[in-house]
C-alpha cells in the first residue's frame, strides 16, 4: 500500500473511486437542497460552503496525499486543475437546463462575491509563486493570508442581507424559495446531516485512491506529474461538482448548481493552503511549474468569464450557452493543449 501501485491496479481503482464519487455526488444534491431549506441558509450560501466543502473534500484528500509524498507538481496540479475543470460543470449543467441560459436565471450576490473570492485566491497564489522563497514552520505566509481571505469573504458574503445590489427579476429568474423534498421532509435534520457526513466521508475515500492510483500512473507510464494532476486528477476532482450541478439544475435548484462549483472551486482555492502545509521539501508555490502556473492562470480567466457571465445574464446563445460558456470551452481546450505538446 505504501509503494507505487501497478499500471493495470491504479487505472482500475482510479475509474472505480472516480465512479463512487459521481454516485455520492448525486445524493448529495437531494440531500443538500434538503437542508438548504431546512437551515434557512438558502441555496446559494449552502451550496458555496457545505455542498461545496463536501464536494471537494476528495480533492483536498487528493491534494494532501500527494504533498506529502513529495508530489508537488502532482499535488498543485490537481487543486488549480480541478478548479478550471470544476468550471466547465457550469456550461454541462447550463446545457441540461433548457429554459433559458443558467447564469440569467441563477444571478445572485452570493454567486458573484464567491466568483470574486476565487478570482482573489487564485491572484493570490500566482503572487505567492512569484514572492521570495520563505517559510514559517514549513508553511508559506500566502498560505495564512489566503485562509484569512477566504474566512473574512465569508463573513462579507453572509453580512449581505440588505445588497445594495440585486439581479433584476425576470420571467426567467429562478428565485431561491423552499420547495417539498418527498420522503427527505418527514425525516429529522440530525438523520439528513449523519447521512451527508457519511457521504462526504466515502467521497474522502475516493479521494485518496484517486491520488494513489495517480502516483501510480506517472511511475508506470512516465508521464508528467503536472500533466496526469491537472489534467487526469482535475477530471476525476471535478466528477463531484460537475454531477451534482447538472442534478441541482435537473432537480430545478439552479441557485445551488451555481453555488455548489463557484463555492467548491474557492475550497479547492485552499487545497494550496493543504498541499503547502503536507509538502514538507519547502513552499509548494514555489515548487510549481511553468504548467502549474500557466493553468492557474487559465483558471483565473475562467472564473473571471464566469463572474461576467453572471453580470451579463445573457438569456441564450449558440447551442443554448451564452458567451460565457463558449468561451470558457474555448479557454480550457486551449489550455489542454498547450499542457500536452
Amino acid at each position: 500500500m505504501s509503494g507505487a501501485w501497478p499500471l493495470g491496479w491504479s487505472i482500475a481503482i482510479f475509474v472505480v473511486a472516480a465512479a463512487a464519487t459521481v454516485a455520492c455526488g448525486v445524493r448529495l444534491t437531494a440531500l443538500g437542497d434538503a437542508l438548504a431549506d431546512r437551515t434557512g441558509w438558502g441555496e446559494a450560501l449552502f451550496g458555496a460552503v457545505f455542498f461545496g466543502l463536501a464536494t471537494s473534500l476528495s480533492g483536498i484528500v487528493m491534494t494532501g496525499v500527494s504533498a506529502a509524498a513529495g508530489n508537488a507538481e502532482l499535488a498543485y496540479g490537481n487543486a488549480v486543475g480541478g478548479i478550471a475543470v470544476q468550471t466547465l460543470a457550469i456550461v454541462a449543467a447550463d446545457a441540461a437546463y433548457r429554459r433559458v441560459n443558467l447564469e440569467h436565471a441563477a444571478a445572485s450576490v452570493s454567486n458573484l462575491m464567491f466568483g470574486s473570492l476565487l478570482t482573489v485566491l487564485l491572484s493570490c497564489a500566482l503572487l505567492a509563486a512569484f514572492s521570495p522563497d520563505v517559510t514559517v514552520l514549513g508553511i508559506h505566509p500566502a498560505s495564512v493570508v489566503m485562509v484569512a481571505l477566504y474566512v473574512g469573504g465569508l463573513k462579507l458574503i453572509q453580512d449581505q442581507h440588505t445588497p445594495m445590489w440585486r439581479a433584476v427579476r425576470t420571467r426567467e429568474t429562478k428565485q431561491d424559495t423552499p420547495e417539498e423534498h418527498g420522503k427527505l421532509d418527514g425525516r429529522r435534520g440530525a438523520s439528513l446531516w449523519a447521512e451527508f457526513a457519511l457521504i462526504a466521508a466515502v467521497v474522502v475515500v475516493g479521494g485518496w485512491a484517486v491520488a494513489r492510483a495517480a502516483e501510480g500512473i506517472v511511475a508506470a507510464t512516465g508521464l508528467s506529474a503536472g500533466l496526469v494532476g491537472a489534467l487526469f486528477m482535475g477530471l476525476a476532482n471535478a466528477l463531484p461538482e460537475t454531477v451534482t450541478a447538472v442534478a441541482a439544475v435537473r432537480r430545478g435548484a439552479i441557485t445551488l448548481a451555481v453555488a455548489a462549483v463557484i463555492g467548491g472551486n474557492s475550497l479547492d482555492a485552499l487545497n494550496l493552503v493543504v498541499g503547502d502545509i503536507a509538502f514538507r521539501e519547502g513552499s509548494l508555490f514555489h515548487a510549481a511549474t511553468r504548467d502549474e502556473l500557466f493553468l492557474t492562470g487559465s483558471a483565473l480567466l475562467m472564473t473571471t468569464v464566469l463572474v461576467s457571465g453572471l453580470l451579463v445574464r445573457q438569456r441564450g446563445g449558440w447551442w443554448r450557452l451564452g458567451f460565457d460558456g463558449i468561451i470558457l470551452v474555448a479557454v480550457y481546450v486551449t489550455s489542454v493543449l498547450v499542457l500536452a505538446f
